[in-house]
């Protein structure tokens, strides 16, 4: 048996070392990535001893875990779980061990170094509607920022585009480990976001140098626009198809009649842009439809209702005049970061009880980072929404079983239940603290490397 130990940090957080490094520092190490190992788990690991976090079956004190073949095989009691013949069996005594946690939105693999361009993937500003550009064609898997998430505990992430345009494109869905891109990449295009917040509007350089939409009324009548000729481009295709199959059956009757032949119908143009906005229309895609204030959320709601389209809720967090109404729409809303300031008419904790606020009233929460750089602080976001009221309970599972139900893939993650992707943390204390630090990541069954830039560098300069 061995003992589960991770002697990284020593006293040191991953969050001070991230902060200590400066820009030019980061830019010339840049090439010291993570080459993340293929996730093919060789045998059975048993973890033992510790406090089970399960999410849908509660806390399991001194319980066991099974893992193999990618899959979690049995969860429980150490006195009812058989340990498997020739496992690899770690004694986590003491520790608390939880599924592996889920950010509802970043960008990760999508930018590097923010103030160098050159590392910025994060949405293509020539146009205003862009549904048909794909993070997934985008994502670098070698990013070194996905080696800090994963130092915190966070398996699984969105990555979506920034929020510069209305259609800015579609969101991907990946694991934060694995041989390549295609490997992580679990869901493309698993949704794509709406954004009409008002920094969407094309007015940045004066009066005179306004482009089209640069107020919200030049927004929402783009937006309009665009799902009408979508409407009008998926009827042309219906056409055609129609007119082709009538085409062919007239040709299987009437084969000796040459002069009855009618020629095939000709295809309509394709546009991407339409066409990648379909899926959205006939409801079997998620719209991510951000809003701030309480007037862009009804107008960005109406919209979607005018369309029919799926939607949850996103960057809400100075819209407490009308939560009623948030409530009463009666779908999931992506909540952070919570440590915005208010405005000024507003309290002083009003971002910050946000996220009780939307429970009392039956909403599902899920938390996101909106960013790359400060992923690894998803579960610290959790943790301070439950000082302003969020039970501890719900706000564990809007990182793990919420995130995972509203992205389609409560069935494998989410929670520690048999049959799940073994996406498991193992920690020295509760997730949502702050001072806690995880000792062990297993992604798919598999120990990832606790290690990253930040920490090869404290290693290196430490000695001298």
């Amino acid at each position: 048996m061995t003992r589960l130990n991770n002697p990284v940090w020593s006293g040191h957080s991953l969050r001070q070392a991230q902060g200590r490094l400066c820009p030019l520092l980061l830019t010339l190490i840049l090439a010291l990535t993570f080459s993340a190992p293929a996730l093919s788990q060789e045998g059975p690991v048993v973890l033992r001893g510790g406090k089970l976090l399960t999410v849908t079956h509660g806390v399991i004190e001194n319980g066991v875990i099974v893992m193999q073949g990618g899959k979690i095989i049995a969860v429980g009691a150490a006195s009812s779980v058989n340990v498997p013949t020739g496992a690899q069996v770690i004694d986590a005594t003491g520790m608390t061990i939880y599924p592996g946690l889920i950010d509802s939105e970043t960008q990760l693999g999508l930018t590097e170094i923010s103030a160098e361009d050159m590392t910025n993937d994060l949405v293509e500003m020539s146009d205003e509607i862009m549904p048909h550009m794909r993070t997934a064609e985008a994502f670098h898997a070698e990013s070194a920022l996905i080696p800090v998430a994963r130092m915190n505990g966070i398996t699984n992430a969105v990555v979506a585009p920034d929020s510069g345009d209305t259609l800015p494109g579609q969101d991907s869905f990946i694991q934060l480990a694995g041989a390549n891109a295609s490997e992580m990449l679990l869901m493309r295009d698993n949704a794509m976001p709406l954004n009409f917040t008002g920094d969407q509007r094309r007015n940045k350089g004066g009066f005179g140098a306004r482009k089209f939409p640069s107020t919200r009324m030049g927004l929402a009548a783009q937006l309009r626009q665009a799902f009408l000729d979508a409407q009008d481009y998926r009827t042309k295709w219906a056409e055609y198809e129609r007119k082709k199959a009538d085409a062919a059956q007239n040709k299987d009757k009437e084969k000796d009649k040459e002069k009855d032949k009618k020629s095939e119908p000709l295809p309509p143009k394709r546009d991407l842009k339409l066409e990648a906005l379909l899926p959205y229309l006939e409801g079997k895609k998620t719209i991510v439809l951000a809003a701030e204030g309480p007037s862009d959320l009804q107008t960005a709601v109406s919209l979607a209702n005018e369309f029919k389209l799926k939607f949850v809720l996103n960057h809400i967090s100075h819209a407490q005049p009308v939560l009623d109404y948030v409530a009463s729409l009666k779908v999931p809303v992506i909540v952070g970061p919570i440590y915005e300031a208010p405005k000024e008419d507003e309290r002083y904790d009003a971002v910050y009880s946000l996220p009780a606020q939307l429970y009392k009233r039956g909403v599902k929460i899920v938390f996101a980072s909106y960013s790359a750089h400060n992923v690894r602080n998803l579960p610290d976001q959790a943790g301070f929404a439950t000082a302003f009221g969020l039970p501890y309970e719900e706000a564990l599972k809007a990182i793990t079983l919420n995130a995972a139900e509203v992205w389609g893939v409560a069935e494998q993650l989410g929670s520690l239940d048999v049959g799940k992707t073994a996406n498991v943390v193992v920690a020295n204390g509760d997730p949502l603290d702050v001072k806690t630090d995880v000792k062990q990541v297993f992604i798919a069954g598999r120990e990832v490397p606790m290690t990253n830039r930040q920490v090869r560098l404290r290693d290196e300069y430490s000695k001298k």
